[in-house]
C-alpha cells in the first residue's frame, strides 16, 4: 500500500470548474472564493469577510424534515453576485479542495464540510453498526456529496495537516477512530477492535481503530478535535 502523502497547504489562482480560488495562512488558513457564474454555498458561521458586491441567500436543502429529525442542518447559506467571498474557520488545521468530476461521490466526516459550488449536492447517511458509532469516533452520521451535472469542488476543513492515500482493490489501511476525514463511495469502512493484557502489571484494555478497504482515496488529519456533536 501507498504511503499517505501530505496536501499542498498553499494554493494560488487555482481555476477548476469555472471557479478560481486561493488557500493561504499556515495555522489557521483562510479560503479566498472569486464568485462569477457559479454560486457557493456553506455554513454560515464560516464566513470571514466578502465584496459588498456579493450577496448571501438562504439555500434550502433536500428532504428537510428527516434532516430535522436527525438533527442535522436543513439550510445552507449560498452567495450571489460577483466578486469574492473568504472562510474560515475557528481552529488550526489545512483546508483541501477536492475537484469532483458529473458522477462522482465523496462521504465526509460530519463537522469537517467548509463549502462547496452549487451544482453539488449535500446528503447525509446514518451510519450502521454499533461498534462504529460507539467506538469509531465518527458518530452517527456521514455527510454525502455528490456532483450533478457539470464539474465542481468541495472544500473541507482537516485538524492538523490532511494526508490522502489512494488504495487499490482490496487494499487496507487502519486509521485512529478520530483520524479519518473524507473517503471516496467506494471505500468501506469497519471498526476494528483488539483486546491486550501487560504481563508486568496485569492491566488489560482494547483498542480500537476504523479499517478502510479500497479501491477509492481516504483522508486522515494529524489532529483530532472532539466534536460536542459527537458524545
Amino acid at each position: 500500500m501507498a504511503v499517505p502523502k501530505l496536501l499542498g497547504t498553499k494554493i494560488e489562482n487555482e481555476s477548476y470548474a469555472g471557479v478560481t480560488y486561493h488557500i493561504q495562512g499556515e495555522l489557521v488558513p483562510v479560503l479566498q472564493v472569486e464568485v462569477s457564474n457559479m454560486p457557493v454555498y456553506f455554513e454560515h458561521h464560516i464566513l470571514l469577510w466578502k465584496d459588498p458586491a456579493v450577496n448571501i441567500e438562504i439555500k434550502p436543502l433536500a428532504g428537510a424534515f428527516s434532516r430535522m429529525i436527525a438533527g442535522m442542518p436543513i439550510f445552507m447559506t449560498r452567495t450571489s453576485g460577483v466578486g469574492r467571498i473568504a472562510f474560515s474557520r475557528d481552529g488550526p488545521g489545512h483546508l483541501a479542495a477536492i475537484h469532483m468530476k458529473s458522477g462522482d461521490s465523496l462521504d465526509v466526516r460530519e463537522h469537517q464540510f467548509l463549502a462547496a459550488t452549487d451544482n453539488i449536492d449535500y446528503s447525509y447517511s446514518r451510519l450502521k453498526g454499533a461498534a462504529n458509532i460507539l467506538f469509531g469516533g465518527t458518530g452517527l452520521f456521514i455527510d454525502n456529496f455528490t456532483c450533478q451535472h457539470q464539474d465542481g469542488i468541495l472544500w473541507i476543513h482537516g485538524y492538523g495537516n490532511v494526508f490522502e492515500v489512494e488504495l487499490k482493490a482490496g487494499e487496507q489501511i487502519d486509521i485512529e477512530g478520530g483520524g479519518w476525514i473524507y473517503k471516496d463511495h467506494t471505500v468501506t469502512m469497519e471498526t476494528i477492535y483488539q483486546n491486550f493484557r501487560t504481563r508486568t502489571f496485569g492491566a488489560s484494555g482494547q483498542m480500537f481503530w476504523n479499517r478502510f478497504t479500497g479501491p477509492g482515496r481516504i483522508a486522515l488529519q494529524s489532529m483530532y478535535m472532539h466534536m460536542p456533536a459527537e458524545r
